[in-house]
């Protein structure tokens, strides 16, 4: 489990670099985390991403409090997914984004802080099977 004082001390700086520490504040950990999810599984029912599942990360990593894996159906839809999703993070809660592999459109990784998105083309997703590896034994996905 991650402690708490390293995902505060990110946040602290995140926030005032973005000057939005008192809104982010009122929130707290929790709230700024399910409002990133949020946004991002709108964005993504949005922009018509496919097979969309979340995966609850806490107690199991320190990366990250979620993970979302979805499909786009070519290259130029994962990344305009994820292009799109960027650009709402930054507009609406004034976070910045990384993403590796969007040139490529195969598999976009977008890492939005508390949670990570993974964006795919089908056969690439098919392939990896990224969910079953973090997924309880036994456990079915939780489809957005």
């Amino acid at each position: 489990m991650r402690p708490t004082h390293i995902s505060e001390d990110r946040t602290l700086a995140a926030d005032t670099i973005t000057g939005q520490g008192a809104q982010d504040t009122s929130l707290g950990q929790a709230g700024r985390t399910n409002e990133i999810l949020d946004l991002i599984l709108t964005s993504l029912d949005a922009d018509k991403a496919e097979d969309i599942v979340q995966i609850d990360l806490r107690g199991k990593s320190s990366v990250a409090d979620w993970m979302v894996v979805c499909s786009g159906r070519s290259t130029r839809q994962v990344g305009a997914i994820a292009e799109k999703m960027a650009e709402k993070l930054k507009d609406v809660l004034g976070r910045s984004a990384r993403t590796e592999g969007k040139s490529q459109g195969d598999w976009v990784l977008l890492d939005a802080g508390d949670v990570i998105v993974h964006i795919f083309r089908p056969e690439v997703r098919e392939f990896y099977q990224l969910e079953k590896m973090w997924q309880d034994p036994g456990a079915e996905p939780q489809p957005h």
